[in-house]
């Protein structure tokens, strides 16, 4: 097969949608598919892989000042411009696309349902993003933009359907898959109460096969005796709480160290939170690093703390640190909810003072298990339904089923 995948960010940025999807290429090219990558051009100085052939990288503006995420405007210059670029891949002995796989949620989302219309061929749509309490967390005045944001999503797709709120972009964006998939059974079952599309597919986002075979081989050797060592990873942006993260450490009051691994608008805050707290001592920021390193430095620390609530559509980096033997302390309870245990699950209060003391009492109780010995064990289903070789396998199966193979 040859499967066009669609991304609203280069898949060498930064997130975890962009590494299930890149790992996803991996893993369908060496099952013998051929596959092209849509995706808005990268703007940093020396982008990774700048001359990969299956990058057809849309013309874009960064949106952030690092410069690591880009806009697309989906417009018809952008269609032609994919078309074209299509049309010179199969000129060089490509073969026709046989599908299309939306890996997007907004200008990806409609340049891949449109292309998919020009070929007369089905789309897979795989949904990532709780749209509406991304845009509530990260966006002033959020029924305003979701109402901006489906008036956008009618014109860009005529045809998408009527309704103003998170569910009915979804819903929209669904009408035009002959399959949608989510990356976990709690966001399934969402799209499925909220009439997005039913049945939706669970394919779990993977880890790579051969990093994680190297990082264990490697992970006796990287856990070193001493204070409990705790590791925190993701984009510093306030629906990720790292900030409230760093104040239940501090409130926990452990003899623990604690490495925040990731970049953001929310580091200086973060630094200066630190140093407020006196938290200099035990807290280190990695930055942002290299997915076979960041594997490394989860295998290595006892306990991971994730600290999103509501936001996540899967949330990898609990079920990366299970199968690398890492166990997780979890604050979202849909995630902790994918696990059959192997995790210390946080009770998630409604309000924020609540949410910090409890999340503040589980880092003292996984402190005193890992001292102990008595941490929590991952299972081995998350270890080996999470590989990716078997999610591509499963998602060749939905790919299969939509084709009439």
């Amino acid at each position: 097969m040859h499967i066009v995948i669609f991304g609203d960010q280069h898949v060498e940025t930064l997130g975890g949608a962009q590494v299930s999807t890149r790992l996803q290429r991996s893993f369908l090219e060496r099952a013998g598919h051929v596959v092209t990558v849509v995706a808005p051009r990268r703007w940093s100085r020396d982008p990774v892989n700048r001359d990969d052939p299956a990058y057809l990288d849309l013309p874009s503006v960064p949106v952030t000042w690092d410069r690591e995420y880009s806009f697309a405007w989906p417009g018809a210059s952008a269609d032609a411009f994919i078309d074209h670029a299509l049309t010179r891949r199969v000129a060089q002995g490509t073969p026709l696309p046989d599908l299309v796989h939306v890996q997007a949620d907004f200008w990806g989302a409609f340049l891949g349902h449109r292309l998919a219309r020009r070929l007369r061929v089905p789309v897979v749509h795989t949904m990532h993003n709780r749209v509406d309490v991304g845009i509530e967390a990260t966006a002033p005045f959020p029924g305003l933009v979701l109402r901006a944001l489906n008036a956008w999503r009618r014109r860009a797709l005529p045809g998408s359907g009527p309704g103003d709120d998170g569910w009915a972009y979804l819903r929209g964006l669904a009408r035009g898959a002959s399959a949608v998939t989510a990356p976990s059974r709690h966001f399934a079952r969402r799209l499925e109460e909220h009439g997005v599309f039913a049945p939706v597919d669970v394919v779990w986002n993977g880890i790579d096969d051969d990093v994680r075979a190297r990082v264990l081989q490697a992970a006796p050797i990287l856990r070193a005796p001493g204070r409990p060592r705790f590791v925190w990873l993701g984009r510093m942006s306030p629906e990720k709480r790292l900030l409230p993260a760093l104040e239940a450490f501090a409130d926990a009051g452990v003899r623990a160290e604690l490495e925040v691994i990731g970049g953001g608008f929310e580091l200086e805050k973060a630094r200066r939170l630190v140093a407020q707290r006196g938290l200099g001592d035990c807290v280190r920021f990695a930055g942002r690093l290299p997915y076979e390193q960041t594997l490394a430095r989860i295998a290595a620390a006892d306990a991971l703390i994730q600290t999103s609530i509501g936001f996540e559509t899967q949330g990898m980096t609990p079920f990366e640190a299970a199968t690398l033997g890492t166990p997780s302390i979890i604050s979202d309870p849909d995630i902790a909810g994918e696990f059959d245990g192997g995790i210390w699950a946080v009770p998630a209060p409604d309000d924020e003072p609540g949410r910090i003391a409890a999340l503040a009492a589980a880092i003292r109780t996984a402190a005193d298990d890992i001292a102990a010995g008595t941490a929590p064990v991952p299972t081995e289903r998350v270890a080996h339904e999470f590989l990716q070789s078997s999610r591509t396998a499963a998602m060749v199966e939905v790919y299969e089923r939509v084709l009439g193979r």
